[in-house]
């Protein structure tokens, strides 16, 4: 993508691309919560304890502070980067969400169309409410993660990767920082949780390791069949020695997700993994955590190039993205912001998000003075 912060603003100026979705993301949140019902809402929105760690993700940003440069020519900008061996438009994917029914009918599809049809790599998470064939069947050719919630069934885990080798998958993103489920106390008082409503637990109902350990078809009794997901979601267990078993079940790249200390990073190093996602879940897992822009500049310093290292949790907008950049990320994950624009506009809504994110770090990139995400480093940046 060349210029398109430019293209984008002709067309809206112009009145020829309406916009459908509240463009700033506080106003776009905002529209989200008074179209949901709330416990969806507060599912999505909502994080752990009394949620200082999401709200610290985005404060986190501000405390480092461009600086542009000028008369440098950025008539001509390239967005593209590339990770894995392929090229990708731009250093942007969508993150992994889990029961995007919720908040929208067609939920990972109209999500993942949107992000295929952008030239956004779309990670499908473990929890979708449709399985990563059906999505990978809406977005033949693109490129797509897969994310993986490691089952206390070693086996099912195995098998929920090799599927998605099968499908076309380019990686697996192994989320490490949920082998339960945080605090959350809107979700608590709302004693809500979608997947005991069979929402979100589509790769689990057409796993045939997963439905060989029923008593009956998933078809015949859902009920038994939720109480077993209960009973292997998590795996609270787990050692760096298992990734051992993981890689012997899939040739793609495995990236680890939830990665915050530099130990760890080290630690992920000497295990062989292809690449690190500095990520604290958006702050849903442990509230008062380091935020991951915080952490990010000690991992990429201790991983020193030999793996890429991406990042999520806080990005809101084009500035942000420089800023991840900048400090070393090779891409980021965008996650609530694209979730209220599928509540809003479905697939549209998605689109639009993106077009909009896009645009905005284009335009951020070039008025900074960088003509490419190559260009972007520590020197453009000042901390207060």
């Amino acid at each position: 993508m060349k210029n398109f912060g430019n293209q984008v603003q002709f067309t809206v100026y112009q009145q020829l691309e309406e916009n459908i979705i509240p463009v700033s993301y506080e106003k776009l949140e905002a529209k989200a919560k008074e179209e949901l019902d709330a416990k969806p809402y507060d599912y999505v929105a909502a994080s752990a304890g009394i949620e200082d760690t999401a709200k610290e993700n985005n404060l986190a940003f501000r405390k480092w502070k461009i600086v542009p440069r000028m008369l440098r020519d950025t008539s001509e900008r390239d967005l593209s980067i590339e990770l894995f061996g392929r090229k990708l438009n731009v250093p942007i994917l969508l993150a992994p969400i889990g029961v995007q029914s919720i908040v929208h009918p067609q939920g990972e599809l109209a999500s993942a169309r949107a992000a295929a049809s952008m030239g956004v790599p779309f990670v499908a998470s473990t929890a979708s409410t449709f399985s990563l064939e059906k999505i990978s069947a809406e977005t033949e050719g693109a490129e797509k993660w897969f994310q993986l919630y490691w089952s206390a069934d070693h086996e099912l885990a195995g098998s929920m990767v090799e599927r998605a080798e099968a499908t076309g998958y380019g990686a697996i993103v192994v989320t490490l920082d949920t082998p339960m489920m945080g605090w959350r106390e809107k979700d608590i008082h709302h004693a809500y949780l979608p997947f005991l409503e069979a929402k979100g637990i589509g790769n689990y109902l057409e796993d045939p390791v997963f439905c060989s350990r029923l008593e009956r078809s998933p078809q015949e009794d859902i009920r038994s069949a939720i109480m077993h997901w209960a009973k292997v979601f998590g795996n609270p267990s787990l050692t760096w020695r298992d990734l051992e078993f993981l890689r012997s079940r899939t040739r793609l790249p495995i990236l680890l997700k939830g990665v915050l200390h530099p130990d760890d990073a080290k630690l992920a190093l000497d295990s062989g993994i292809d690449g690190l996602i500095v990520s604290n879940h958006g702050g849903r897992q442990v509230d008062g955590a380091i935020t991951a822009i915080d952490a990010l500049p000690d991992i990429v310093d201790t991983v020193q190039g030999d793996i890429p290292v991406l990042m999520d949790s806080g990005i809101r907008r084009g500035a942000d993205i420089v800023k991840a950049i900048a400090l070393g990320a090779n891409a980021v994950l965008l996650g609530r912001p694209y979730m209220y624009g599928l509540a809003l506009a479905g697939e549209d809504g998605v689109r639009q998000v993106l077009r909009n994110l896009i645009a905005d770090f284009d335009l951020t990139m070039a008025l900074s003075g960088n003509r490419s995400v190559s260009e972007l480093g520590r020197g453009l940046l000042k901390r207060l």
